[in-house]
């Protein structure tokens, strides 16, 4: 009777560590299976980074991770070179004033202090970009807690340009547009400064950021000049509407590029 009870409570723990064993391995495999939010939720993320700054490296590859780990989700990277760490030894050939001046923009809208690695998510909440814990649990809540305004875009390369055409039912007059040409990897040998000597790499980098107003039209084209070394592979398009008051990113898209 004894041996009887065993069998049978041995059977049944065995049958629950199978059971425990199936949930477990479903969870630990797709751990980002619930990001699919009812809503249609995104999260942009805008990094403000330098190769002039010994602090932004381990940020710009935490960008590389979250790019890979997110790729099939509404997650999208925008990673701004600014420019003022330019006169103190290495000039950053990805850096631009545009970026640094965005970045003075968000510096008024949030209260905050100007500083790299700074990531910005959704236009709404700024800390230091290379927090993964941060940047994870940021990334949640912008999608379960964002409602993704519709944008239509569609790429075209041409002989010496990108054509991107846009449609948006937005119409607030508060809103803006802006599609920005992105690299998605690169990297540098920095010969002086404070990563002399390092071979830093780099994920999403923004080349140049066309600003629409939606006050007077919601459909229309915007051009990029053709990079040099070109392929459509390592390149992409991406579109927000932004609120020019809050800072508040309230839509948000990739581009598809098609034959010309």
């Amino acid at each position: 009777m004894i041996l009887k009870n065993l069998i049978g409570t041995a059977a049944f723990v065995a049958l629950m560590f199978i059971v425990s064993a199936f949930v477990y391995k479903n969870k630990t495999e797709e751990p980002h299976q619930n990001l699919s939010s009812k809503n249609n939720g995104f999260a942009i993320l805008e990094l403000f980074t330098s190769e002039g700054c010994s602090s932004c490296p381990p940020a710009d590859a935490l960008m590389g991770k979250i790019a890979e780990e997110y790729k099939d989700k509404p997650v999208y990277i925008l990673s701004y070179h600014v420019d003022y760490w330019n006169h103190l030894g290495w000039k950053d050939k990805f850096s631009s004033a545009e970026n640094s001046q965005r970045q003075q923009q968000y510096s008024r809208t949030l209260n905050s202090q100007v500083y790299t690695p700074q990531l910005v998510i959704n236009g709404k909440k700024e800390f230091v970009g290379s927090d993964q814990d941060a940047v994870e649990n940021a990334i949640q809540n912008a999608i379960f807690s964002s409602n993704n305004i519709k944008i239509d875009l569609e790429g075209k390369v041409l002989t010496k340009e990108i054509t991107v055409h846009y449609k948006t039912a937005e119409t607030n007059s508060q809103n803006k547009l802006l599609i920005t040409l992105v690299e998605k990897k690169s990297s540098s040998n920095v010969m002086k400064g404070e990563n002399e000597g390092r071979h830093l790499l780099h994920w999403q980098i923004v080349h140049q950021q066309n600003q629409i107003s939606l006050k007077n039209t919601s459909e229309g084209t915007t051009v990029f000049p053709l990079p040099q070394i070109f392929n459509p592979n390592d390149w992409e398009v991406i579109g927000l509407i932004q609120n020019t008051k809050s800072g508040e990113i309230v839509g948000s898209t990739k581009a598809i590029f098609s034959p010309s």
